[in-house]
């Protein structure tokens, strides 16, 4: 798929809402407080009105979440169906095709990935938590380090649960204006949710190009390969010898955050796809907003994808359900903005060493 080629203007949002279905939505909104996420709206329907707006016949309570003042992109949605369809993916193997995990910048990596072990070991054994790793990711080190010539990196790691997937990262003599604000009241440390991956049921990346083409965002750069061979993909991903995947990045051309990353693994692993529809347990779903939605909903149909009429969801607002040929399903959104938080357009690398 080029990278170079027209997109139409269509106002698309960076991605909005992370939607996590579940029976418990308590237990959620408690868990997600110590990251800096509060609700700021909820809404519920009933089962008939829910089966139009979602394909799913249950009665559905949402709440709406974000992290400090940002409303532009990272919220969460919190679903909390009456009769889930079913448990969803749950605790599987890396790279379990069907997969979803949310990325937040964090202050104190090391701190986090404390928890998660110290939960392991005493016997919460659905959390996996990867050792974090340092990489250049960007190329921003130059001459020889030393002491005064310090190391330009970030820091990574996974956490795979049965309840959620996070990766975390820390930076290191850089920052990135407008990409992960964290709040220093946050007990975690950490920010909205910058960006967000993808394991899709797909051979080839060219089934996502509908992104550009229906929703008007931008290719970072054509698919490439990732492997055993890179010390931050090997870790994050606990790849074995010989292993790899193909991804691609998209990113709105109106926010540089709530970018997206498509993988697709060379190997087997599990296919859990069918659990990971709108209605079950976990990461089911996502948001973007568009002013323009009546566009986005007819170019969508041009695609021949399998989509909803308009009609407002829980909270009122214009919208509409589409699902692609790899197993994502998407709510565009019609918001002609936000109020709190303007996105950042422009990528910059600033040093801080």
């Amino acid at each position: 798929m080029s990278t170079t080629q027209n997109i139409p203007d269509t106002g698309i949002s960076g991605l909005y809402e992370v939607m996590l279905g579940t029976d418990d939505a308590t237990y959620a909104k408690k868990y997600f407080s110590d990251f800096g996420f509060h609700v700021t709206d909820s809404a519920s329907i009933s089962a008939s009105e829910a089966l139009k707006v979602y394909g799913v016949d249950s009665e559905l309570t949402s709440y709406r979440l974000q992290n400090g003042e940002i409303d532009s992109h990272g919220l969460l949605r919190i679903l909390e169906w009456e009769r889930p369809l079913g448990n969803g993916i749950g605790y599987t193997p890396i790279e379990t095709i069907g997969s979803r995990i949310a990325v937040m910048r964090t202050h104190d990596i090391f701190r986090l990935y404390d928890i998660y072990k110290t939960a392991r070991d005493m016997g919460k054994k659905q959390w996996f938590p990867t050792p974090p790793v340092a990489d250049d990711l960007y190329g921003l080190n130059t001459g020889e380090r030393d002491f005064f010539n310090r190391p330009v990196i970030v820091r990574e790691n996974a956490v795979y649960g049965a309840f959620f997937n996070h990766i975390f990262y820390q930076r290191y003599g850089y920052i990135i204006p407008g990409y992960g604000t964290i709040e220093d009241a946050t007990k975690l440390k950490t920010s909205e949710f910058t960006h967000h991956d993808f394991i899709i049921n797909a051979k080839s990346m060219h089934q996502m190009s509908y992104l550009c083409t229906a929703l008007g965002l931008q290719a970072e750069d054509k698919p490439a390969l990732d492997g055993d061979w890179l010390k931050g993909p090997q870790q994050v991903f606990q790849m074995e010898p010989g292993f790899s995947h193909t991804y691609q990045g998209f990113v709105s051309p109106n926010n540089i955050c709530g970018k997206m990353k498509f993988f697709i693994p060379n190997g087997i692993r599990p296919n859990k796809s069918e659990q990971q529809r709108i209605g079950e347990k976990g990461i089911t779903l996502h948001s973007f907003y568009s002013p323009k939605l009546e566009m986005v909903h007819e170019l969508v149909s041009e695609h021949g994808l399998y989509h909803s009429e308009v009609l407002k969801n829980e909270f009122g607002e214009e919208s509409f359900i589409f699902s692609d040929t790899a197993g994502v399903c998407w709510q565009i959104i019609e918001k002609l903005g936000t109020t709190k938080n303007i996105p950042v357009t422009e990528l910059e690398f600033k040093l801080t060493n």
